[in-house]
């Protein structure tokens, strides 16, 4: 396999979210325990495993270094990216199978946008588990904003989404990991995705956090901002058509700028994410 390494949702080296990526060529997937063991090696928070099965078509298997997740924007971005600057495509429109569904992925000379999983509601929470989820970030029900309030979504990855009324409150939350990570068992969902909307420069910014699957905060992540989009549209705080930006990555000083499209017809309501990417390091896997 060739390895590389390749700095998502950013056009600056060293910033945005890295993810590993390995190139399979048109062979099979290695042992589970080989890919679980090689991305917690690189030690970011997912690895792609990029498998050729067409002159137009992938499958990618996404690994963190504790467990096989069912889908990774920011290490989709970065495995088309990967592909594109390597020669082995050019910029087109790709299927790519994965473990949350059949996508389409349009590579561009400098973005890739991805399909989101179809849309889907999860759980809203009583007042009582709202206040539970605040004070999990040292916050309360006084730092939520007027109407809004904490709802898990999914495209693809089910995230809970905690609004925060103002940039202040999003800078100074700071995380409980054994209670986030007792929240996200109890609910079923892979983590949090802190946001606040409205900002004068995008449609939010935001922070992830995710310590279930080992990663106490994501410096991008595509599916939760899609998840995001959705929530967003869903109340009227975004338009179809329009493309949208999302920023994250500030606290942990990689700023990274992910993009998003909705529309919605007879067929329902869809999801695109995009963003740039670059490749920072190519690797050697020693025999």
């Amino acid at each position: 396999m060739e390895l590389y390494v390749a700095d998502a949702f950013t056009a600056v080296r060293f910033s945005g979210n890295q993810a590993g990526v390995a190139l399979l060529g048109e062979g099979g997937f290695p042992e589970e325990g080989l890919m679980r063991s090689l991305a917690g090696e690189l030690k970011h928070s997912e690895t792609a495993f990029v498998r050729r099965t067409g002159e137009n078509s992938f499958h990618i298997r996404y690994f963190t270094p504790a467990e096989e997740v069912d889908l990774c924007g920011h290490a989709t971005i970065a495995a088309f990216t990967v592909l594109r600057d390597t020669g082995a495509i050019v910029p087109g429109e790709y299927a790519l199978h994965t473990r949350s569904g059949d996508l389409e992925i349009g590579v561009g000379a400098d973005a890739v946008w991805m399909d989101m999983a179809p849309p889907a509601d999860g759980p809203t929470f009583t007042e009582e588990e709202q206040g539970a989820l605040y004070a999990a970030y040292g916050l309360s029900l006084t730092d939520r904003p007027e109407g809004l309030e904490p709802q898990a979504v999914s495209t693809g990855l089910m995230d809970i989404l905690l609004p925060v009324r103002d940039l202040e409150t999003l800078d100074r939350a700071v995380q409980n990991e054994p209670e986030v990570t007792r929240l996200s068992e109890h609910y079923h969902v892979v983590g949090v995705h802190m946001f606040c909307p409205n900002t004068p420069d995008a449609a939010a910014h935001c922070r992830n956090f995710a310590p279930l699957y080992a990663i106490p905060e994501e410096a991008a992540t595509g599916t939760s901002n899609g998840a995001l989009t959705y929530y967003l549209f869903r109340r009227g705080l975004i338009r179809a058509g329009a493309d949208n930006r999302f920023v994250q990555g500030e606290k942990m000083g990689k700023p990274s700028e992910i993009l998003s499209r909705i529309t919605e017809d007879e067929s329902g309501v869809k999801v695109r994410v995009g963003g740039r990417a670059l490749i920072t390091l190519k690797c050697e896997l020693m025999g």
